[in-house]
């Protein structure tokens, strides 16, 4: 699965590192009131872009995704909620985008797609913030009544240097008689996949989106596989 970007996407700049990283250390209203204008071109207006050239491609992996590009739709928004938080820092010093179906059910049971930008690096991939108990329980359920198939949906993950798999995991998982890769599968509370970097070249480039849906492209297989799963649990819950 591949695509090419329709171009409005001019890269990251060095500004929009440094922004970030000036923010981290100057996290008051006062300093962003000032610097907004920065904010605005440097990091709002290339998440806003990039959403722009990806959405024909992610909607080709689920047409349920979200591909609005607008804050609090596809895009973070930069105040953080300090209601409930000891850390009363007003701004978040990284901002990120997500592909996911709208709902906060949804993204429980259905996994979505990320790019988080930091001051000093940044990380794609594809997964849960948290999995809901009941989705993971027929997730294992299913790739042990079945693992030919799941092995066909995860396979590719030996074949390629791109994503790691992390997430919380289980004390006492079930499967651990069972050969791999169902036995680690079986070890997994929620789950994602992960490419870590630093700045490069590669998202400094207007050919950044390309490398995106080539990389989420690779990981189509899993998702849609999740989407099964998930939609069986959803369907006993009901």
């Amino acid at each position: 699965m591949t695509a090419k970007s329709d171009g409005q996407f001019r890269g990251f700049s060095r500004k929009t590192f440094s922004f970030l990283r000036d923010l981290h250390n100057n996290n008051d209203k006062t300093w962003f009131k000032a610097h907004r204008e920065v904010y605005e071109e440097h990091v709002l207006q290339p998440l806003r872009a990039l959403v722009t050239d990806m959405s024909d491609f992610m909607l080709g992996i689920d047409l349920s995704f979200e591909v609005a590009p607008a804050v609090g739709k596809t895009i973070s928004r930069i105040y953080r909620d300090t209601r409930f938080s000891k850390d009363k820092s007003p701004f978040h010093d990284c901002a990120w985008i997500t592909f996911k179906r709208s709902g906060k059910d949804w993204s429980r049971y259905i996994p979505g797609y990320f790019l988080e930008i930091a001051p000093k690096s940044y990380r794609y991939g594809m997964g849960f913030y948290e999995a809901a108990p009941d989705l993971m329980a027929r997730f294992r359920e299913r790739i042990e009544e079945d693992p030919e198939s799941f092995v066909k949906a995860v396979g590719w993950l030996d074949k390629q240097k791109v994503f790691t798999v992390e997430g919380e995991r289980y004390k006492r998982p079930t499967g651990q008689d069972k050969p791999e890769p169902i036995r680690t599968w079986c070890g997994y509370r929620s789950f994602y996949l992960t490419c870590n970097r630093t700045i490069d070249d590669a998202i400094l480039s207007p050919k950044f989106p390309d490398r995106l849906m080539d990389h989420f492209g690779m990981a189509a297989p899993l998702y849609r596989y999740v989407h099964r799963v998930a939609q069986e649990a959803l369907g006993e819950r009901a």
